[in-house]
């Protein structure tokens, strides 16, 4: 009979932020989780133009909806402590928090409901976009396997190629022919 042992993350993963402190990651993620995040970050990414990666001719209101697509992506996959300083939506009327959303579509559906003098208020953690593009690729890797799991050259492990044997042929190639 045997055996393997394997390691499960316990800790949080941590995106060091400097004077904006840190966001915490859940260790692992179970069952589909990521799967779902990630599809329906690619989802919006494509029915915004931007699958591509270039993002300089998108318009403003795309880009800011990209960029809120992202934000949802990452909420998802953080700690609750995390998320909740991350992205952060206060429904409020005359300066008195009603409630409190992750999601700015939620927040804006709940303040319809609650007539005049409503409004959301964005108190998320403002990021430079660079770095909430950093933040998102990075989480991509812990979760998705990313590029230490799968590397995509040649592997240092693989067996040596079979030895040659005999004289190669001396023929003319077709395609030189």
């Amino acid at each position: 009979m045997t055996r393997k042992s394997f390691a499960l993350n316990k800790d949080p993963h941590v995106a060091d932020l400097g004077d904006l402190g840190e966001l915490h990651f859940t260790p692992e993620v179970y069952g589909d989780r990521f799967l779902d995040a990630y599809s329906e970050l690619q989802d919006a990414q494509q029915a915004l133009g931007a699958d591509g990666g270039d993002t300089s001719s998108l318009s403003g209101p795309t880009l800011r909806a990209l960029y809120g697509a992202i934000r949802t992506y990452l909420t998802k996959m953080m700690t609750d402590e995390s998320a909740d300083r991350f992205s952060r939506y206060e429904v409020s009327r005359e300066g008195q928090v009603i409630d409190v959303f992750r999601d700015r579509a939620e927040a804006d559906g709940y303040a319809e409901g609650l007539g005049a003098g409503v409004r959301v208020v964005d108190k998320s953690m403002q990021l430079p976009d660079r770095v909430l593009i950093e933040i998102m690729e990075w989480s991509i890797e812990l979760y998705g396997g990313g590029a230490k799991a799968r590397p995509t050259g040649p592997s240092k492990g693989s067996s040596a190629g079979s030895k040659r044997t005999g004289t190669t042929g001396r023929a003319t190639s077709r395609s030189r022919a």
